[in-house]
């Protein structure tokens, strides 16, 4: 099996992890904002055209949560003009779309983990774009993988995990919400379940078969809440330490020792965010028989990648 996919958003945190991923699965062409923007429709239109790609995996976004109620139309042509234009030409073409959405498509108020068939009532711009994109992939004819994800953070890019270490070096405690719930999902091992479904898919594809539509939900298992997730980044940074670091802040001592936690509503932003983001992978097991790992030990890996 050779495929020719086509990566946007390269420089992401999904992005450049899902080009050491797909290598094996063929012919990968990874562009950068700097390649495509994709506030340029027309540029994406013409791009997806040219490259002649059999899969798009569109792992570019505008995620500026709070910034996005101040910017809603360009947040609207990333996040949902650009992935319909690339979703109008794959249906011409016959290709595959995988497009990565957000559990801020729900409003939090559910009791338990959402499914994929749960309604949806996005709280702020960022979710109501995100939404907006995947009515327009599916009302467009193209095939398409809708995958649904929570919380997501790498040891490289703008990040929560990254911010917390920052934080840590300058106070001695840490302020963090402790009444949202969610499960943080390292971008490694996204790329990595990305690229089972990929590949999986495709040999279906090519045994005669279609290729297999479907909105799935893609996180890690269990859950936290955000002075959790804070936590456990201080504890694991700690536990680590003897082992060989690198500069930055990845080395060397913390100040922080305990995170604080408080309400949403002590926290100021200018973007409503859903109290309960946990959401179900049952679906995608059942359909690609991928298992998503524990957060914990996710969080644990990606410290091990950043120190070692």
């Amino acid at each position: 099996m050779s495929l020719r996919l086509l990566i946007t958003g390269a420089n992401g945190q999904i992005g450049w992890h899902l080009q050491r991923t797909l290598a094996p699965l063929g012919e990968v062409v990874a562009l950068t904002r700097d390649q495509l923007d994709l506030a340029d429709l027309d540029a994406v239109t013409r791009t997806i055209h040219d490259s002649q790609a059999e899969i798009v995996v569109n792992a570019a976004a505008y995620t500026a949560v709070d910034k996005a109620e101040s910017e809603p139309e360009v947040a609207r042509t990333i996040n949902a003009a650009a992935p319909a234009r690339m979703a109008e030409e794959l249906a011409r073409s016959g290709g595959l779309l995988i497009h990565y959405s957000t559990d801020y498509v729900f409003d939090g108020t559910k009791a338990g983990p959402y499914e994929e068939s749960d309604t949806t009532a996005p709280l702020n711009v960022y979710g109501r774009t995100k939404l907006e994109s995947e009515q327009a992939i599916v009302s467009s004819g193209c095939a398409y993988i809708l995958l649904r994800t929570t919380w997501v953070y790498d040891i490289r890019g703008k990040n929560f995990l990254r911010t917390v270490l920052r934080l840590a070096r300058q106070k001695e405690e840490l302020r963090m919400v402790g009444d949202q719930f969610g499960a943080p999902t390292w971008a490694r091992t996204l790329a990595e379940a990305t690229t089972v479904l990929i590949a999986k898919s495709a040999e279906r594809h090519a045994a005669g078969g279609s290729w297999q539509n479907g909105i799935y939900h893609l996180t890690a298992a269990g859950q936290t809440s955000w002075a959790g997730f804070a936590q456990a980044i201080l504890e694991d940074y700690e536990s680590l330490l003897d082992w060989p670091a690198d500069t930055g802040e990845f080395g060397g001592p913390l100040m922080a020792r305990r995170v604080v936690p408080i309400t949403s509503d002590q926290y100021l932003a200018a973007a409503r965010r859903p109290r309960n983001s946990v959401l179900c992978n049952s679906r995608i097991q059942a359909a690609f028989g991928i298992t998503m790992p524990d957060w914990r030990g996710q969080l644990r890996l990606a410290m091990q990648e950043a120190i070692r």
